[in-house]
């Protein structure tokens, strides 16, 4: 169903996939960056760039001497860390995690983007498959296979930085009632596992619903998680001001956790919101291992998931 044609953008070669509804644009080269996912129909482009040209400082540099931009995939873990677990225990793992400075090989067949990445602190390799199932859904999928004779445990996450502005919503599923904290500046949100009720929150500013976007003027910037397991893989940004949306589905069975990173000028002078579908909980993959909440796969085997990425009008 979609086209796919290779371009150059700021010296990188950049995959281009479009229908006549939904565009996209990836750059293999920098970890399997995408730099925009456009609603043709309305010409809105959904992912925020900051003023940084494209680009990384190398595998294993600082998220933040990046450019900072797009969708980029985290794993095995956001935090930078020591792996926990016997036999690879110590292995550093860095900042964001290994991939998203990684070049990955890509290739493109039969209507549909490969991409493929091989472990450095772990014995891995990492595949993404970019098709359109319609005009406006874009689906991914990953396949993750251990080439050691031993399990690892691993937390992997989406970061899609969408473009925002205030008066957008936030919309999860209606079971999902508390979060926990894992980043807050200023501590608007407390400190590192506190547990606070979603959506409405009191803070020093007054009573806050977290489901609606905050204006840059806010000065804040937040990383919380929605404690337990999902029973349902969805999440969704909207614009009630044009009626588009952009809505996130993933399989809750091997995609358990959300997170939800809210940047409102206060991280950067960046004014951005990322959802998180993630294998693990609170950043930190020696923190998820301690609390069970890592996802793990056996010696040799595979584990699959996909994300699907609807743009509605």
């Amino acid at each position: 169903m979609g086209r796919w044609t290779k371009e150059n953008q700021e010296g990188y070669d950049v995959w281009a996939g479009e229908t006549d509804a939904v565009s996209i644009r990836v750059i293999p080269e920098l970890g399997s960056k995408v730099i925009s996912l456009v609603n043709r129909r309305s010409n809105r482009e959904w992912l925020w760039r900051s003023g940084k040209a494209l680009g990384n400082q190398g595998f294993g540099s600082s998220f933040g001497a990046s450019d900072e931009s797009g969708w980029d995939e985290m794993f095995p873990s956001i935090n930078e860390c020591l792996y926990p677990e016997a036999p690879w225990m110590g292995n550093k793992i860095p900042d964001h995690g290994e991939v998203w400075s990684s070049k990955w090989q890509a290739s493109c067949t039969e209507g549909e983007l490969h991409c493929r990445v091989e472990g450095v602190c772990l014995p891995y390799s990492l595949e993404k498959r970019y098709s359109f199932v319609s005009e406006n859904i874009l689906r991914m999928d990953y396949t993750l296979t251990n080439r050691s004779d031993s399990p690892f445990s691993f937390l992997w996450a989406a970061h899609p930085l969408f473009r925002i502005h205030e008066g957008m919503r936030l919309n999860v599923p209606g079971e999902l009632s508390e979060i926990e904290t894992s980043y807050s500046q200023d501590q608007r949100l407390g400190v590192f596992q506190d547990k606070l009720a979603w959506p409405i929150i009191e803070s020093e500013q007054g009573m806050l619903d977290l489901r609606l976007i905050e204006s840059a003027d806010s000065k804040s910037a937040e990383k919380y998680y929605f404690t337990g397991k999902l029973e349902l893989g969805m999440a969704q940004l909207s614009d009630p001001a044009t009626g588009e949306a952009v809505t996130l589905r993933f399989p809750a069975e091997t995609v358990p956790y959300l997170a939800v990173w809210a940047n409102y000028g206060g991280f950067g002078g960046h004014y951005h919101l990322a959802i998180e579908p993630a294998t693990g909980r609170m950043d930190d993959l020696a923190h998820a291992v301690l609390h069970n909440e890592a996802a793990v796969i056996g010696a040799h085997g595979t584990y699959r998931w996909f994300l699907e990425m609807e743009i509605t009008s």
